[in-house]
């Protein structure tokens, strides 16, 4: 039957950034579609939490805090999962981020860190996974969670829309490397009703602009994240590699955007002219 293609029994998945919000979302509806979770993120509270879901839904769970900053980590990550499950068939590069912030008040230090965070921590858990999967299982699936920030033009968004636009290219230049045996796809995500998103929801004024700004009217659920990941970790996606999909609502243009200042001469600055 066709929905046999989407389940994922026997599979062991690692889910990065897993403790909160989407990746929480992913880690228990991978679970409840049949496969063993490796949870993954720096506060162990929150990724025990997480892991309490996933027993309930019938299937093991193992606690691997990690930083994914830290590249060591990733290694670590991997051979603990292999470790217990004896192999590794799908994993989500889902931990990542960049606060918005001004181009003017960007600095070079800031840029870098959300490109390690953002493109080369995901790049290396790549590669890691890939091998562990092709040795153990034979074949794999991973999965990078961008952003619509990566196509939007956004003020404030310099150094993220600029870090997932990388992600997105990675993905599709990896994949077809990596390819039949790894497939590798990206999901660029909308705004989600998650913490993150909070400083919105919570305000009526700026809550009522993201709905006008977003066609569906309403803010994504980690759960509509979780659908789109399953279908693509899974055999109905299994002719499907180097896409970039998009989840978001609907949304063309920024639901709502950060106002920056405008760049004006500095006082006292030559060359100045009142002219």
């Amino acid at each position: 039957m066709i929905l046999d293609r989407f389940r994922l029994d026997g599979r062991v998945a690692i889910v990065t950034g897993a403790g909160l919000g989407i990746g929480r979302g992913i880690a228990v509806g991978l679970a409840e579609a049949g496969a063993d979770v490796v949870l993954a993120a720096r506060t162990q509270s929150d990724l025990e939490e997480v892991a309490a879901a996933v027993t309930a839904s019938g299937r093991r769970a193992l606690v691997v805090p990690t930083d994914v900053s830290d590249l060591d980590q990733l290694e670590r990550l991997t051979d603990a999962t292999v470790r217990e499950f004896g192999r590794l068939d799908i994993a989500v590069n889902n931990a990542g981020g960049a606060m918005p912030r001004s181009a003017m008040d960007t600095s070079a230090g800031f840029l870098e860190r959300a490109f390690h965070f953002n493109v080369t921590a995901p790049f290396t858990l790549t590669k890691l996974a890939a091998r562990h999967m092709v040795d153990t299982a034979g074949a794999g699936a991973i999965v990078n969670i961008s952003s619509r920030s990566a196509s939007m033009t956004q003020t404030s968004f310099a150094a993220y829309g600029s870090v997932k636009a990388a992600l997105d290219r990675l993905t599709r230049n990896m994949a077809p490397e990596l390819a039949p045996r790894i497939r590798l796809n990206a999901l660029d995500v909308g705004g989600v009703a998650t913490r993150s998103l909070d400083v919105v929801l919570t305000d009526d004024a700026l809550r009522s602009q993201f709905l006008a700004g977003t066609p569906m009217a309403r803010p994504g659920e980690p759960e509509d994240i979780a659908c789109a990941m399953v279908y693509l970790v899974s055999d109905a996606a299994s002719w499907v590699t180097g896409k970039v999909f998009e989840i978001d609502g609907g949304t063309e243009a920024p639901a709502m955007t950060v106002p920056v200042v405008s760049l004006e001469p500095s006082t006292g600055a030559a060359g100045s002219s009142s002219s």
